[in-house]
């Protein structure tokens, strides 16, 4: 890939303090006064060429034409020649052609020289030069002066390829940086979701259950020893959820990829839709009445999509608890269809919780409803959430299935 070189503005700078020295130095050996003021006024003229190119093209050739009229050979055979210090508009013409911005003026440029070089040639003082001669000075004059416009235009073709390169890649490391953050934010989020899901699920369980076997503790140890044991069997899972976030976010892998694979010691799936039962019977042991049904042909999902589907029905659970509470009734249906699987989990708002402030604290959804909405999306589905008529709450997810159910033979 081509690459500018960075060149520091002083450089430049000396660079055409140079050239205007130079055709100072040409002027010198003039001994007219025009030749020196019209010499010495090119050189100047030079030393902005980069800044206004243009404008110093312009005078530069306004002063070559005076120059061309005021001039005076003592020798005919020199009369058509020209001033050596008229280089100057040579440099002019190669600077414009560089460096101005439309190319309108780098065709003006090489206009104006070849119409100078044109002057130059076919209009000496009479008996000067003969045809011949004039033919072989246009030929050779317009030669020099046509291969430096090209050249130039080789050099501003570089020098505008280039720049359009770095555009590029300015552009391109700006897509990348957007993009990193991007990432970085769905990642965030991701982890996040799947944080809430873990802990809050969890905990909600885990209270409800300490506040019942505190509650039945004395009279019914049997039931409070239940409890414990589901409190236990709860802390321990979500502890193995959080062990196992920790670890993907160790390893720099994404947090639901994990998911993805095979547990290492049992060699099965970490999540899939059999732990539903597991879920609903959680809830049930925290004193909701769960009623689960699935149906139609299971199959189609990814691990992925399982997951999204086992953590809109913990989340549906976990809302129950916290809102309704113990004594609640949740119906959860899932319903496979030819490429889609529909979830729906109703509840009839009759807790131990509900009409309590705590239960309508929050009825515009918080981060439970945030996350579910993300993941079901995430997985190119829809999903609805609201009070129903009456008392309760529902819940609608419809997620896309990847590929057909598979039936198997019974």
């Amino acid at each position: 890939m081509l690459r500018r070189i960075q060149v520091l503005p002083w450089v430049h700078t000396a660079y055409d303090m140079a050239i205007a020295v130079l055709v100072g130095f040409a002027t010198s050996r003039y001994g007219e006064e025009y030749d020196q003021l019209i010499g010495w006024a090119m050189a100047l003229a030079l030393v902005f060429r980069r800044r206004r190119p243009l404008t110093v093209m312009g005078l530069v050739a306004g002063l070559a034409l005076v120059q061309y009229v005021l001039a005076e050979y003592p020798d005919p055979m020199l009369a058509s020649a020209p001033a050596a210090y008229d280089a100057a508009l040579l440099v002019a013409m190669v600077s414009v052609v560089t460096h101005a911005r439309a190319m309108w003026h780098t065709w003006t440029a090489g206009a104006v020289v070849m119409l100078g070089v044109a002057v130059e040639a076919g209009f000496g003082l009479p008996g000067a030069r003969d045809a011949e001669g004039d033919l072989f000075s246009l030929v050779a004059f317009g030669g020099v002066c046509t291969a430096l416009w090209l050249t130039a235009m080789v050099l501003r073709t570089r020098r505008l390829y280039v720049a359009s390169l770095e555009a590029r890649a300015a552009t391109a490391e700006r897509e990348r940086e957007h993009l990193v953050r991007l990432a970085a934010a769905e990642e965030r989020a991701e982890i996040a979701r799947e944080l809430h899901d873990v802990v809050a699920h969890s905990l909600a369980v885990m209270i409800l259950q300490a506040d019942g076997a505190g509650y039945v503790l004395k009279s019914d140890p049997g039931k409070a020893g239940s409890a414990l044991k589901a409190i236990g069997d709860t802390g321990r899972d979500a502890l193995a959820d959080m062990h196992r976030i920790v670890r993907v976010l160790r390893s720099g892998r994404k947090v639901s990829g994990v998911l993805e694979d095979a547990d290492t010691e049992t060699g099965r799936l970490r999540v899939s839709l059999d732990d539903l039962e597991t879920v609903a019977e959680r809830a049930r042991a925290a004193g909701l009445k769960v009623d689960l049904v699935v149906e139609g042909v299971r199959g189609g999902l990814s691990t992925a999509d399982q997951l999204t589907v086992l953590r809109v029905v913990q989340e549906s659970l976990t809302n129950v608890l916290r809102h309704a509470g113990p004594g609640a009734r949740v119906d959860i249906t899932l319903r496979f269809c030819k490429d889609v699987i529909l979830i729906r989990v109703v509840d009839d708002g009759a807790g131990k919780l509900a009409g309590s402030a705590g239960a309508a604290a929050d009825t515009s959804g918080g981060n439970g409803l945030v996350g579910m909405r993300e993941r079901v999306e995430v997985s190119g589905g829809s999903f609805t959430a609201g009070p129903r008529l009456g008392a309760g709450w529902q819940v609608d997810a419809e997620i896309p299935m990847q590929e057909p159910p598979v039936r198997t033979k019974g």
